[in-house]
């Protein structure tokens, strides 16, 4: 059984998968970087100097004891975030729409290669056959 796992982990399929969901990861911390500081503060400024990230909808409020620790904390909805992850989204899936475009433009070039030369059409079959039946009578 540990034979046919260590076979199993050490095919390419599963080391390039596992580069991948790395990868993935990286990216999707790069993404939301820029999504969370660059695009949305800049959104924001166009909408009137609002930053998404604090937009909420307070259902509860925090309770603060006299010492100034929060006993209970506040309860809210948080669009604003949701709204950010939108964004990264619609921009994770750009990228992606672009990198498949890409590949596909690629594939579709060496596809394209010049093709065999094309043989004797059925006319010329036949018209040797029927040569060649000729030369045996």
């Amino acid at each position: 059984m540990w034979k046919e796992f260590r076979d199993f982990i050490m095919t390419g399929n599963v080391i390039e998968f596992a580069v991948a969901v790395i990868l993935a990861g990286a990216v999707s911390l790069v993404v939301t970087g820029f999504v969370n500081d660059i695009m949305m503060p800049i959104v924001g400024y166009f909408v009137g100097d609002v930053d998404f990230s604090q937009m909420k909808v307070v259902l509860s409020e925090a309770v603060i004891d006299a010492d100034g620790k929060v006993v209970k904390p506040e309860n809210a909805i948080r669009y604003g975030a949701w709204i950010n992850t939108i964004v990264n989204l619609v921009i994770v899936g750009l990228v992606l729409f672009l990198i498949v475009k890409a590949y596909n433009r690629m594939k579709k070039k060496k596809e394209e290669a010049p093709a065999a030369p094309a043989g004797p059409s059925t006319e010329d079959l036949l018209a040797e056959i029927r040569d060649l039946l000729k030369k045996q009578t």
